[in-house]
């Protein structure tokens, strides 16, 4: 006689170890990407709060303008919810790494980002991101200053 499955129910896996897990706590570089792209993904406010150093600077090219536009983590996170709340769909692929400094403060990275707001409109970003990195009071790494380097 078989036994019956509850497909509601399933037993834990025992498999998954706690270096596995889809976000990291950011004592590494990789952690950051990891978890910048899991908020994006996932669309998850509190995780993306917790990349951005609370010094956070971002700064873009306003070509129109032709002026650079920067504001602090507050704003971010306004531009970011919004983003997050109007878009049915992100999807963000870190690329490889353009340069670094020795202690890991500096990175330069490409990026492609698509950004689905409904099935007739879709906007595709490619570029890089300028980071400095700085280590918080608990030594995780967390985004101090980002310099938008994308097509958009």
């Amino acid at each position: 006689m078989n036994s019956c499955v509850n497909p509601f129910a399933p037993s834990i896996d025992e498999n998954l170890g706690s270096n596995e897990g889809l976000i990291s706590n950011q004592t590494e570089i990789g952690g950051v990407f990891q978890n910048f792209q899991y908020a994006y993904t996932f669309k998850d406010t509190l995780i993306y709060r917790q990349v951005l150093d609370k010094n956070f600077t971002f700064t873009y090219r306003d070509y129109d303008l032709g002026a650079d536009i920067s504001w602090g983590r507050d704003d971010e996170m306004k531009v970011t919810n919004g983003l997050f709340q109007n878009s049915q769909r992100l999807d963000l692929i870190w690329n490889n790494i353009v340069s670094m400094t020795g202690d890991s403060t500096r990175i330069i990275r490409s990026f492609n980002l698509t950004i689905t707001f409904n099935p007739t409109d879709i906007i595709f970003v490619d570029g890089r991101v300028n980071l400095t990195l700085a280590k918080d009071e608990n030594k995780k790494w967390k985004i101090l200053r980002w310099a938008d380097e994308s097509n958009f």
